[in-house]
């Protein structure tokens, strides 16, 4: 499949245009399909270099020091064929005081046997700003294995968000691991929304190190599961300098014979350190499903109801 029209069909999957795109140059965006990068466009105060692997992409994305990236980068990912290997490997630096987002979105709509790797590395300047929201599209059948890595370093009052998201088809296989450390006055929140069926598999690693002096911290795993799905969670968050603050929240939702297991981890080291936790697992909640029965909506309806709002995006207690 010629390149342009591989281009097409990778935001045709996700329900977006990339006529939007490519109209606005005040957007910065970059496609890769497998291995190969089909097309690129940067902003003053964003670098960016790629090359191409056997199996993938290495790149180096970099937010010069003082740029603010107005509209949020669009990064598409994303495999078409049924089967194959996607490995991406990225170093990315947020240089001091700048400020940009990403939207990614990682497409698979037709697998069957793909596997999907990431190993990142990120760097957060002192007072930068970056954010990442990342979007899956899987395919009906849940042929595919995503497995993203990341390390993430956030200096002194950086600030650093991801929410990971899949908005469709089912999840196949989901193996995340994120580890976070934040220095002094440092902001950092990890948060996973995924909704698993059939014989899905979900594993979530997200460790969260608060080193330095006021660094804080929220860990946000937020899962629905039904028929035989299972999904392991580990949240682990230390604090060890004074003032430290950190949260982890871990919801979980299971139906039928799904199964879910939740280890939430909190460490102080500093007795002017705070950390809390909350892991909750269990079937709808009945008072909610009662009071939207009461209401006219039929069960399906309102069970789909509750796990939406479960999977909404939490609100923020970093900030």
């Amino acid at each position: 499949m010629p390149n342009s029209n591989l281009f097409e069909a990778l935001y045709d999957s996700i329900g977006l245009s990339p006529h939007d795109l490519r109209n606005d140059p005040n957007i910065a965006h970059i496609e890769i399909h497998h291995n190969h990068v089909l097309g690129v466009h940067l902003v003053p105060g964003l670098q960016a270099d790629a090359k191409e692997t056997k199996d993938g992409i290495e790149a180096k994305i970099k937010v010069e020091k003082n740029a603010v990236i107005e509209k949020p980068i669009q990064i598409c990912f994303g495999m078409m064929p049924e089967t194959g290997l996607q490995q991406i490997v990225l170093d990315m630096e947020i240089e001091e005081n700048a400020r940009a987002g990403i939207f990614a979105y990682c497409t698979f709509p037709n697998a069957r046997n793909i596997r999907h790797e990431m190993d990142a590395v990120l760097k957060i300047g002192a007072g930068a700003e970056y954010s990442y929201s990342e979007r899956h599209v899987h395919g009906a059948g849940g042929g595919v294995i995503v497995a993203p890595k990341s390390k993430v370093h956030v200096l002194e009052k950086g600030r650093y968000s991801t929410d990971f998201e899949l908005i469709r088809g089912r999840v196949g296989e989901i193996d995340i691991d994120v580890e976070v450390i934040g220095e002094a006055w440092s902001v950092s929140e990890v948060t996973a929304r995924i909704s698993g069926s059939g014989n899905d598999r979900i594993v979530i690693h997200e460790t969260a190190h608060l080193v330095g002096e006021g660094a804080r911290g929220v860990l946000n795993s937020h899962i629905a599961l039904r028929d035989t799905a299972r999904a392991e969670i580990y949240n682990t968050l230390t604090a060890s300098a004074p003032y430290a603050r950190g949260h982890v929240d871990c919801k979980e939702i299971v139906q039928d014979e799904a199964v879910a297991k939740a280890v939430p981890i909190v460490e102080v080291n500093h007795p002017k350190a705070h950390v809390t936790h909350e892991a909750a697992i269990g079937s709808v909640d009945s008072k909610q499903l009662e009071t939207l029965l009461s209401r006219g909506i039929t069960e399906d309806d309102a069970v789909d109801l509750i796990i939406q709002g479960l999977l909404s995006k939490p609100r923020s207690v970093a900030a």
